[in-house]
């Protein structure tokens, strides 16, 4: 396999930018309308063994790197699926890969479940260096790295928000943070923390040591503003009082040093855990694990817009310490609510799709599920208009479908994906849709929730899509589908579309 050191066609990392808008330009994307109308299953990729297809895949010059849930990187070819090498890491690979030239030699640059970064020779497959960029034992580093000018950010999120359903459990000592490497040896340059060092506060009803502040993960890609030198990155919740300020944020931090320029609060005394009970201290658990993105705006003012949890798309100004432009509700919020994973925009207007997901526990003493799903609530896609936040159209998204899986919703938490003139939705009923931009009108659908006949001869079957959205480039559409958490359809195939 050979890179080119400047590639001319790529989807690198979780965008094919630096400002997050997931728009990928026609002479990138090479789709028109009639081309999504015609779009075919080209091949299926099967993870063997694996329950869960929740990684995104980066696309270089017709080469593809993708992570799966046992921890194995694949590099292969993207117009066949046919596999190259395979790299192991210590645990599982979520996050989107990032490819860089170091020494003109390209690098994948990515995270995994258990805390570690990796960069790794993007043609050969061979370890350069690794890290572990934070030691406690519930660290997950879900979203991808964001690099500029030899330094590679990599957000840290943990999974302790969920350990606290335990009632024995001492919450909570996890504390977010963004970690500064640098590219050539994967020296630390700087780490911040989001909040400060958790201290013992009192004990449970059972006895139970508890601790604080804590939490405020970071859980998306960070956005790079190389003019004003600033990374900005969303927050997540508190998991226990005393809440702070830096959860549910907007943050700027200063590239150089990490040193936090600005702060913007949108949602204050946020603590929540998966013990919360609904008392006063419990919730409302309203994230922004959706990356900002920066953008120019029909007038020429630079914005970030920022979806959260909450249901709410809100528009900050970067050059006033992220005041409120202007917010607008798309959805109804709550725990599995709202934006979740990411937005879309071309400058003109923002795509924002909702999870919404109604669930409920698990009452039969049979059903191994530990949530049972509404098959009829949740989803919805809406567009809005950049400059002041009204709505251009709205779509209502459709029940599952009689006789669906259990698992099955219709709620959309996925990433969104623009090109010109198409806008890329995924759902939790397994679907890959294709919209209009000016209408919403429905282009193309494809229900990935079936078995296929794979390329590598993996048994492979497709499910919930969640997380990660469609990646665009070179002709070609690419999804993972299979996600059985929070209640959802297990899946383990990554799908390539090609226009018949």
């Amino acid at each position: 396999m050979k890179l080119a050191a400047t590639p001319k066609i790529s989807w690198n990392g979780w965008s094919p930018g630096s400002n997050n808008a997931r728009f990928q330009p026609s002479d990138s994307a090479r789709l028109s309308i009639d081309h999504v109308r015609r779009l075919k299953l080209k091949w299926a990729f099967g993870f063997d063994g694996d329950v869960t297809a929740f990684a995104p895949p980066t696309v270089i010059d017709g080469q593809l790197f993708v992570g799966s849930a046992a921890g194995l990187v694949h590099a292969m070819r993207a117009d066949t699926g046919c596999l190259q090498w395979v790299f192991q890491a210590n645990g599982p690979v979520r996050s989107s890969i990032l490819t860089v030239l170091l020494e003109n030699q390209p690098l994948l640059l990515f995270g995994d479940m258990t805390g570690w970064f990796y960069a790794v020779q993007a043609e050969t497959g061979k370890l350069l260096w690794k890290t572990q960029v934070d030691t406690h034992d519930s660290t997950r580093l879900t979203g991808g790295p964001a690099a500029y000018q030899g330094t590679v950010y990599v957000p840290v999120s943990s999974w302790e928000e969920t350990r606290s359903a335990d009632p024995e459990y001492a919450c909570c000592t996890f504390r977010g943070s963004v970690v500064a490497l640098r590219i050539r040896d994967g020296i630390q340059l700087w780490k911040t923390w989001m909040t400060e060092v958790p201290t013992e506060r009192g004990r449970s009803s059972r006895g139970t040591p508890t601790f604080g502040p804590n939490g405020v993960a970071v859980w998306s890609t960070p956005t790079v503003d190389a003019t004003r030198n600033l990374l900005y990155v969303g927050t997540g919740d508190n998991y226990s009082p005393p809440a702070t300020d830096t959860s549910d944020a907007v943050i700027a931090l200063d590239m150089t040093t990490g040193r936090v320029v600005w702060s913007r609060q949108l949602t204050a005394n946020d603590a929540y855990n998966g013990g919360c009970t609904g008392d006063k201290t419990c919730g409302p658990d309203f994230d922004f694990g959706s990356s900002p993105i920066l953008v120019r705006a029909p007038d020429g003012r630079e914005l970030l817009l920022a979806g959260q949890k909450s249901g709410i798309v809100w528009a900050l100004d970067p050059a006033k310490q992220g005041e409120v432009l202007w917010q607008t509700r798309v959805g109804l919020g709550g725990t599995n609510g709202g934006v979740q994973w990411g937005m879309a925009t071309d400058g003109q207007r923002v795509f924002a799709t909702v999870s919404d997901v109604k669930r409920s526990r698990q009452t039969s003493q049979t059903d191994t599920r530990r949530y049972v799903i509404d098959p009829n609530v949740g989803g919805g896609l809406t567009a809005l208009r950049v400059a002041d936040g009204s709505q251009v159209w709205h779509v209502v998204a459709k029940p599952c479908p009689e006789g669906a899986p259990p698992g099955c919703s219709p709620s959309q938490p996925g990433a969104v994906t623009e090109i010109p003139g198409v806008v890329f939705t995924t759902s939790n009923d397994g679907h890959i849709r294709a919209q209009s931009t000016e209408t919403g009108e429905l282009l193309w659908d494809f229900n990935t929730m079936r078995e296929f006949h794979t390329v590598n001869g993996a048994k492979g079957s497709g499910g919930s899509i969640d997380g990660p959205g469609a990646v665009v480039v070179n002709g070609m559409v690419f999804i993972g589908s299979g996600y059985p958490r929070n209640g959802g359809v297990p899946g383990n195939v990554l799908l390539a579309f090609a226009p018949e």
